[in-house]
């Protein structure tokens, strides 16, 4: 099977696990991973970090992105541009009144100061679907985060939140594909760079 249908076939059977978690399930998950999220030296330490605002059955990330705020760190979320070739970056700074619903009805700034300069970011928490312990990511498809994190700083931290489920043997990795330093569940933490822990 061709990486891409292997890819396709891994998206459908992690969503349809998740999915089928109750949405009370999701949110203790969510609240347990987000605490230990919290606990990170990457993240005590960051001044400005990229969060994004998670939809369907994804981890929940409200409660990390008010931490954000609450302890006075720079919280910049991705909004897709208007041709859907990437994302561009703002900064947030009120979560109740500054978003919207953007692409398929994610979460997105309603405005604000854009970051042009992703060098400045020191925390990124990123999304995806399929996560291995070495950090492989299976995203969904669009090659956004892949795009972005390849400009990331050596000493930022690319982190993804995930449901235990969804740490996987092997994730198909592609020359595009580019590795998370830290994959946070549940029940386990795996890190490919030990200094963010």
């Amino acid at each position: 099977m061709d990486p891409a249908s292997v890819k396709r076939e891994l998206r459908k059977s992690i969503i349809g696990k998740r999915d089928a978690l109750s949405v009370e399930f999701r949110a203790s998950l969510s609240s347990v991973i987000t605490g230990k999220m919290k606990g990170l030296d990457a993240y005590r330490r960051a001044e400005i970090v990229l969060a994004y605002m998670s939809f369907g059955s994804e981890f929940g990330t409200d409660e990390f992105a008010k931490d954000v705020l609450e302890n006075g760190k720079a919280l910049v979320l991705p909004k897709l541009n208007g041709e859907r070739s990437g994302l561009d970056l703002y900064l947030v700074t009120d979560l109740s009144d500054g978003l919207e619903a953007g692409a398929w009805g994610i979460r997105e700034p309603r405005g604000g100061a854009r970051i042009e300069d992703f060098s400045l970011i020191d925390f990124i928490l990123v999304p995806g679907v399929a996560f291995s312990r070495e950090g492989g990511r299976l995203g969904y498809g669009g090659g956004f985060y892949d795009r972005l994190l390849v400009n990331k700083r050596i000493d930022s931290a690319a982190v993804a939140a995930a449901y235990s489920l969804q740490v996987v043997e092997k994730v198909p990795i592609e020359e595009n594909d580019v590795f998370v330093d830290g994959v946070i569940t549940e029940s386990g933490e795996y890190f490919r760079n030990r200094e963010i822990q």
